[in-house]
């Protein structure tokens, strides 16, 4: 079908006539003015403005009928342009003469290029065509991208999208060349979605009376055609004929609660699967007021445009206040860039930086003092440069020995969180850089070991017995020794043990090693996992009990001033066996009892403590956890989920590895499936008189998280991946009891100032003094952030029980609106995908209706697919102009690099400034 136009009258001053036609002759394509018997032709008189394009009148020259009623129904209002050019307006008017095809259509109902005319149009037709001319153009756009079945809005992507559809045929399709139902969704590029793919593809081909049982290339690429239309009420019937399976045109209840369960499936929602009867009836109880059993497509489009002008008042994001707050780009040099990205690079990692500069300029001054003091020793003229070497990388691996074990001194570093030490010391780094120092010990070692058995030992042994003599002295008898003498001496012997355990222990440490993703045979599998980087890293006893004979036999230092090696590890040696002593009685007082035991979707358990009385922990802290029953020497960490105020300590522990599994496995002999009204798939609460006794738990901590000093900031983003949302429940359990409590008592306060203002009109403004004195107190007794959002992204429904409870508390507690929360589940297809439309349009009636959400069964709002980081950070840049916003981040670390290029990007471009920590699991 082609559109024509004519411009009869340009002047500015008067109106503008325009004449639009549509021909049947599809081959047709350049006659433009010329206008035949064949063709039907629509008269608009327009006011052409600077910036708009006002209808003024629709006539029609052959007297169509139905031209006529949709001049009648038509909302005469301005038309936006981007220019005043007449050949932008001509688009317009392309594109307007498009819609009232699309009319023209839905008037003949028939889906073939020809349009027929019907004299004589029923009135509720009538009503129809005027409201769908009136409806609104953003809940329409709106609504367009909530019905998407293929990707792609520009000519360009859907000839690509069908080229790729066309070479899936051919691979897909029967030597006779039928395209079978079955590979209908992943030749058009939906798959995973059987059932709901299988209903659109019934659909269609019911419409276009093909056969259901496959497909010929013409056949698909029709089928593929409506899919890819981007109109509105064309999206609309696909969908409604989907649900429609008689096809008369009425959608009953049980028709419904089909394509609830499709729509269900194709997202991994098993729950919603099981309640879709339920849903059915919300769905017909709300459309179907009047009980006549049914429900037709004008309901169908009204309850989708409520839903997104429902989404639309949900998202509001401030693009206007953003572009105030972001300063204008300015154009400058390289030098001057570079030199911009250097200093934003220093502001952000200024902590880092002096403590990596300090430590590398420790191992220069030592390897260059060591290699200097060699130079002029004996052994110089023997061994060369090789002995210097191996002496200087000796110095820098005493220090580096001494320097692994501070990182790991947990309560050390715990009690440091506290100080002002944490302004210039990165603690939330330290195990980055006990990794970084590991590195460079492999270095070192490489260095010494190479220089030793390549370079200086074959020179000894191979010097003449003149260049030796100096050097008789020092090796055993006087005599030159052999290279099997050495290697066999206490410092050869020692030395080869050390390297072969820290290769051991590195190797394992490893992150291919430790999450077991290394796959070895019977019996080798079992130096893969957790369970063989925790022991082998206990290998270090060994190492330095050999490190510290290595350096007391040494072959060319004989005083023992000359013998440092002691010297470097004293005192970190003390320091980590007084951590350990003291974890260890710590530990053996705090044998807990579990009070309750709950086993949720997704294979997570959850622990119930008694709190000790000594036992005093912030929000976002962990601790470690033994379970003798599973093995008596493991200790395991995990982030505790209760708020310091509670009466007891959580953990939620996810299976991952031997010990969590085996763990799972002991409690979930004790617990039952779960009462009415109680959490979890299995239960058990302890009670004196239950016969079942729980298993033995040892905890010992807390110790300190990079997300425990979240009070400092402004703002908060919470960001949790998964089970990463367990450090943040504490932080938002805590804020509100925080919250709560200041309240009630700046009400007490309150109320005794009025009441001493009513009794003693003089003492009013002391009171009033006293009344900001208290405020300030309280706000100083309960500081927390003015504001916090909680993004808690995850890929299964039943992750939503982990913290149900929680979010339900937050969600009813916070009655100030201190606290944002977000669900986003990323096993849903995103909102725009018609696979979840119906998901939509059931969650907005069941939230709009009872408050709760029919994803995650709380009164948070679920999100589908990923959130949107850069609207998440333009909307807290806008909206929190001159704060400081911590960003705390708890997962894998794939999204870890993301959220810290944003805290970077928005602090350099706005006021606000975005401070990025994570922990990583």
């Amino acid at each position: 079908m082609r559109t024509s136009s004519k411009i009869s009258n340009s002047s500015n001053d008067s109106p503008t006539t325009v004449s639009m036609g549509t021909s049947r002759d599809p081959a047709d394509r350049d006659a433009v003015d010329d206008t035949t018997d064949d063709q039907q032709l629509v008269e608009l008189t327009v006011d052409i403005g600077e910036n708009s394009v006002y209808v003024h009148d629709i006539t029609t020259t052959n007297e169509d009928s139905d031209v006529t009623l949709l001049s009648d129904g038509l909302e005469r209002k301005p038309v936006k342009i981007p220019s005043a050019g007449l050949k932008r307006f001509s688009q317009e008017l392309k594109s307007y003469s498009q819609k009232i095809k699309t009319e023209f259509i839905r008037l003949s109902f028939d889906r073939s290029v020809e349009v027929r005319t019907l004299p004589d149009v029923p009135t509720t037709l009538n009503t129809r065509l005027q409201k769908q001319v009136r409806r609104n153009e953003s809940g329409t756009s709106l609504a367009l991208k909530g019905l998407k079945f293929i990707g792609g809005t520009g000519n360009t992507d859907q000839q690509k999208t069908w080229k790729a559809v066309e070479e899936r045929f051919y691979h897909m399709a029967s030597p006779e060349g039928i395209l079978a139902r079955a590979d209908f969704g992943p030749c058009v590029g939906l798959k995973d979605s059987n059932e709901f793919v299988g209903a659109m593809y019934d659909a269609l081909t019911r419409d276009m009376d093909l056969n259901c049982g496959g497909v010929t290339k013409e056949q698909l690429y029709g089928c593929w055609n409506r899919m890819s239309d981007q109109t509105f009420d064309s999206r609309l019937e696909i969908f409604f004929d989907m649900v429609d399976k008689n096809a008369d045109g009425r959608i009953s209840e049980e028709e419904v609660t089909e394509i609830i369960k499709f729509s269900a499936s194709a997202n991994k929602l098993s729950k919603l699967k099981e309640q879709a009867d339920e849903y059915a009836a919300l769905i017909m109880e709300e459309m179907d007021p009047d009980n006549l059993g049914y429900i037709e497509i004008e309901q169908l489009e009204s309850l989708l445009l409520q839903r997104d002008v429902y989404k639309r008042s949900k998202s509001i994001y401030f693009t206007q206040a953003l572009s105030q707050a972001l300063p204008p780009p300015q154009r400058r040099n390289s030098i001057f860039r570079f030199a911009r990205r250097v200093k934003y690079f220093l502001e952000e990692n200024w902590q880092r930086v002096w403590i990596i500069f300090l430590w590398v300029a420790m191992m220069i001054s030592l390897f260059t003092w060591k290699f200097l003091q060699y130079k002029h020793r004996s052994g110089f003229p023997v061994m060369g440069y090789c002995l210097c070497i191996a002496k200087g990388a000796a110095e820098t691996l005493k220090l580096n020995m001494a320097l692994i074990l501070l990182p790991v001194c947990r309560n050390t570093i715990t009690r440091l969180r506290s100080t002002k030490i944490r302004l210039l010391v990165p603690f939330d780094d330290n195990i980055k850089f006990h990794m970084a120092i590991a590195a460079a010990i492999a270095i070192g070692v490489s260095f010494h070991a190479g220089m030793h058995l390549t370079c200086d030992f074959p020179r000894l042994i191979h010097s003449s017995e003149e260049r030796f003599e100096p050097l008789q002295h020092d090796f055993p008898h006087d005599r030159k020794p052999s290279y099997g003498s050495i290697v066999a001496s206490v410092e050869g012997v020692t030395g080869i043990i050390m390297v072969v355990l820290m290769a051991v222990s590195f190797t394992l440490a490893t992150h291919w090693f430790r999450r077991g993703q290394v796959k070895l045979p019977s019996p080798f599998h079992r130096i893969s996992g957790f369970n063989a980087f925790w022991y082998s890293h206990h290998l270090f006893l060994i190492v330095y009990i050999c490190l510290i004979i290595h350096g007391i036999f040494l072959f060319l230092a004989h005083k023992w001033y000359q013998k440092t090696t002691w010297m470097y590890i004293a005192v970190p040696v003390l320091l980590y066996a007084g951590e350990r002593t003291l974890r260890f009685l710590r530990a053996s007082d705090k044998s807990v009892h579990v009070i309750k035991a709950a086993i949720y979707p997704g294979n997570v358990l959850c622990l119930h403590f008694s709190k000790p009385k000594d036992l005093r922990y912030k929000s976002g802290q962990y601790l470690f956890v033994k379970c003798p029953a599973v093995s008596p020497f493991e200790w395991h960490p995990f982030s505790i989920t209760s708020a310091p105020s509670d009466h007891y300590v959580s953990v939620h522990i996810r299976t991952a590895g031997d010990w969590t599994r085996s763990l799972k496995a002991l409690f979930q002999d004790v617990c039952e499936p779960s009462g009415k009204g109680k959490s979890g798939l299995l239960r058990a609460d302890y009670m004196i008189e239950n016969p079942k006794r729980m298993p033995k738990v040892v905890i010992d901590g807390p110790y300190g998280a990079p997300a425990q000093d979240y009070k400092k900031y402004d703002v908060l983003l919470l960001v949790g991946l998964g089970i990463g949302a367990t450090p943040f429940i504490s932080i938002l359990k805590d804020m509100l009891n925080s919250i709560i409590l200041a309240e009630q008592e700046l009400g007490s306060i309150h109320d005794t100032h009025r009441s001493l203002s009513e009794t003693s009109p003089r003492r009013r403004k002391l009171d009033g003094n006293e009344l900001n004195d208290g405020a300030s107190k309280m706000k100083g007794q309960y500081s927390c952030p003015t504001q916090a959002y909680f993004y808690w992204v995850t890929r299964e429904q039943g992750s939503f029980d982990w913290f149900k409870g929680a979010m339900n508390e937050i969600a009813e507690g916070d009655q100030m609106g201190v606290i944002e929360l977000h669900n986003y589940l990323t096993s849903v297809y995103e909102e725009d995908d018609a696979r979840s439309a119906l998901i939509a349009m059931l969650q907005m009636l069941n939230h709009a209706k009872n408050g709760v959400d029919i994803v995650s069964g709380t009164k948070v709002h679920t999100h589908f697919g990923r959130p949107k980081w850069k609207k998440v950070f333009s909307k807290l840049a806008a909206g929190h102009k001159d704060a400081t916003i911590g960003v705390f981040y708890c997962g894998a670390p794939v999204l870890a690099n993301e959220l810290g290029e944003l805290s970077q990007l928005y602090s350099k471009k706005s006021t606000t400034r975005f401070e990025f920590h994570k922990e990583n699991f």
